[in-house]
């Protein structure tokens, strides 16, 4: 039989954890904040982030806005932190993936003659546009709009410039930069992509 004395200390050491010490400095409790937070943008956590991480985790007043100023500018000099913009990360963590942009994709079918449309231009379209099973939302022989000014989806404002009179070119448009969650009922469904076939029939 095993000596019943053994067991309560084998017990009690495979149960005891190690718990991380509380963040002391301002810069560990700025290496804390970052951590503790998921990245807004490529390049870490943005300042304002961080800052209103401290002030309710840590009760760090805003009075206390030069000493951080100088916390944030040590630690990037020093090297434990890496400062793009006004975002930082740790130096030496790695930046998990972030969710790429949506972006239209374009393929030219035919090219066209003459100087390519740009923001600012008035251009004239015909168009037709289907969703994913083929089936067609919308088409039209002549439609008017101001490339850049917003009258039209992103999409459009993205994936016409370049193109020149008489041109033709596919365009695969992401919902985001279609009608997005909502879609444009009942014709476009929520989230749809969408696919257009272009002709830029003038540019004025």
């Amino acid at each position: 039989l095993a000596d019943p004395t053994v067991a309560p200390i084998t017990t009690m050491a495979s149960t005891k954890k190690s718990t991380p010490a509380p963040p002391k400095t301002l810069l560990d409790k700025i290496i804390h904040a970052i951590r503790a937070q998921p990245p807004n943008n490529p390049n870490g956590v943005s300042r304002t982030a961080i800052t209103k991480y401290l002030q309710s985790e840590f009760d760090v007043d805003k009075s206390k806005s030069s000493q951080l100023k100088n916390a944030f500018k040590k630690a990037v000099e020093k090297g434990k932190l890496i400062q793009t913009g006004q975002s930082f990360r740790v130096a030496g963590d790695e930046m998990p993936d972030l969710p790429e942009e949506a972006k239209i994709t374009m393929e030219d079918l035919k090219e066209g003659s003459g100087p390519a449309a740009e923001a600012g231009d008035t251009v004239i379209m015909k168009y037709e546009g289907t969703l994913d099973d083929g089936s067609v939302f919308d088409s039209a022989s002549t439609f008017e709009f101001t490339l850049g000014a917003g009258e039209v989806i992103k999409g459009w404002d993205q994936g016409i410039p370049g193109m020149k009179k008489g041109g033709r070119r596919k365009l695969f448009v992401p919902s985001k930069l279609g009608y997005g969650k909502r879609g444009a009922a009942p014709e476009i469904p929520p989230s749809a992509d969408l696919h257009f076939t272009v002709t830029l029939k003038e540019i004025r």
